[in-house]
């Protein structure tokens, strides 16, 4: 089943990833789809608040994984738009984290789809400009 969610400013965007953030449970997957400028980052952000984080959250781009220890969950965001091959997911330790207790957000993750596990969440942020500059069409759809 699919959710849509309409956003009209970058702060709409953070509650939604708050919120989810907020009920997230061990080893829950989110994966986080949309071109450069949608507001992945702040979507990411919000969810780092809501598992209780509150040391800044960036995108990893050039490190695949960046961890944060500090909130009621572990919280490993990754990116994994530079890798190769999925082989390069082992090597950072890919299974430890996703079937781990923490929560797990992957940007790009159509990228790895053949490893992502059975049951996870997808989000995906698409822009409208028809409907203004900040309109953000966010859907939820559980796998």
């Amino acid at each position: 089943m699919e959710k849509i969610i309409e956003s009209n400013k970058e702060q709409d965007t953070y509650d939604l990833g708050y919120e989810l953030g907020q009920h997230a449970k061990p080893g829950q997957v989110f994966t986080l789809v949309g071109d450069l400028g949608v507001g992945k980052t702040v979507f990411t952000k919000g969810l780092a608040a809501g598992l209780g984080i509150t040391e800044p959250v960036s995108s990893p781009t050039f490190t695949i994984v960046q961890v944060y220890d500090e909130g009621r969950l572990p919280f490993y965001h990754f990116d994994v738009y530079r890798i190769g091959d999925v082989e390069e997911m082992d090597e950072i330790g890919y299974e430890d984290y996703v079937y781990g207790e923490g929560v797990s957000l992957i940007e790009w993750a159509n990228l790895i789809e053949e490893i992502l596990p059975e049951h996870f969440t997808e989000i995906k942020i698409e822009k409208n400009l028809e409907k203004g500059f900040d309109y953000r069409r966010i859907s939820i759809c559980e796998f």
